[in-house]
Parts: C-alpha cells; structure tokens; sequence
C-alpha cells in the first residue's frame, strides 16, 4: 500500500472533532505526520488512539487559538524539530451567536473574530516560513458559504467568514510564483456539533459526514495539487477562482 502523504507534516487545527478530526485521520492514513491542534485534550487524545489505530503518528497541541503567543510558539518548536511544515489546514472556527446585530454585545463579536479570523493570521504569520521551506507547501481553510450569502442572524459569522476568505485569498496571491499553494474549501452543511447548534431543527442523518468532506481536503493536501487561490465547493464539487478580473 502507498502511502502519498509519507514524510510529511501535517498540522490541523480544531482536531478533536468535526471536519478537522476526520481530516487529520484520513492524512494520517495517507501517511503524514499529524500535528493536532485543539482546545479538548480528551478529543485529542481520542484522536491520538484512532490514527494509531491506523498504522499513523501524531502530535498533540492542547491550545486555545486565542493564545496567540501560543501559535508562534508552536511555529518555533515545529522549526526546531522538523525544519519545515508540509500541509496546513486551517479548520477551527467557532458559530457565535445566532441573533439580530443590534443585539449582540461586543465580546461575543470578538470572540468569532478572534477565532474565525485573527487565528488564521497569526498561523499565517507564524507558519508562512515553514511552508515556504518544503517542496509543496500546501494550506486549506474551511470556510462558509454564509460568507457570501450573509444570512440574517448569523451576521458575525457570515463577517468572520467573509474576512477569512480575503484572508487567504491575498495569501494565495502573494505567493502565486511560489511552489506554496493555498486554497480554501467549502463545505456546505455537513453532521457537525457546530451544525446542529445552529440548526437544532434540522435532521443530523439527512447530512452528508466529516469524513465525507475530509476525503475532498485531502488531495488539496498533496504535492500533485496545483491549484492556488482557489474555493472547492464541497455540494457541487466544482473548483472555483476568485481572481479578480483584469
């Protein structure tokens, strides 16, 4: 069996459950090297044991994205030990409240904010080296489609999403002549605790799974993908460009 994904270094952010704990395994079972980033050490731990399980390796970071020292630590000891990062996945984000703007005191705005948006600068800044250093970098962020659609209610996620996609978007444009490719994937409504904490209504079992989108991420991860500055659509499975019109 081959293993596509051997030797190389995966981090993974929001591990423990969802789409980040369904694509940290199935990199892992591609043969990368899982470095798993989340709040919940027991989900860590779980996961830990899963790809194991599996014939996989993996390191365990309980951190909370807000600590934004934290992430450069991080960046310092993945410099230190492995002088370089492969593949990052930018997958954490949290829903916030679902609620009209006028409503919503500013702490819970900048929670989303400091989650959604400034985390993923912070792994930008701090891991933008690290992926410079390998043959193929490769970074994917989990957005919304609520970026775009700016639902009622869900304003300061919809605002989160739509940052992060400027965000990455700039990114993938500032490295275009680098062998560093960066691209963001949408997933749509997918069986997640996130999902059903905004939609309790809905039927969990009409979803499709985490590990239905993970298998999507993963060649997004790979040496052969050359797509940059790019959306995957996870419902239509269409490839979208977002550059700007000449």
């Amino acid at each position: 069996m081959t293993n596509p994904l051997a030797s190389r270094i995966a981090l993974v952010t929001g591990a423990s459950r969802g789409i980040g704990y369904a694509t940290a395994r199935a990199l892992a079972r591609a043969g990368a090297h899982i470095v798993a980033v989340a709040r919940t050490q027991g989900g860590l731990e779980e996961l830990d044991d899963e790809i194991r399980k599996d014939g996989g390796s993996a390191t365990l970071v309980p951190l909370n994205l807000t600590d934004f020292d934290g992430i450069a630590r991080l960046g310092a000891a993945l410099h230190e030990r492995h002088g370089k990062l492969d593949i990052l996945v930018g997958n954490a984000g949290i829903a916030g409240p679902s609620s009209p703007l006028g409503h919503i005191e500013l702490k819970p705005w900048n929670d989303v904010m400091a989650v959604n948006v400034t985390a993923n600068f912070q792994l930008i800044r701090c891991m933008d080296p690290l992926l410079r250093v390998s043959d193929a970098g490769r970074a994917v962020f989990v957005t919304s489609g609520a970026a775009s659609k700016a639902n009622a209610y869900q304003g300061p996620y919809a605002a989160s999403k739509a940052a992060l996609d400027t965000l990455v978007r700039s990114w993938a444009n500032e490295t275009v002549s680098t062998k560093l490719r960066v691209n963001l994937f949408s997933p749509g409504p997918i069986r997640t605790r996130m999902r059903a904490s905004v939609f309790p209504g809905e039927d969990p079992m009409t979803l499709d799974t985490p590990e239905q989108a993970a298998e999507f991420i993963v060649p997004m991860c790979a040496p052969e993908w050359d797509e940059t500055g790019k959306l995957y659509d996870y419902r239509t499975r269409k490839l979208m460009s977002f550059r700007a019109p000449e």
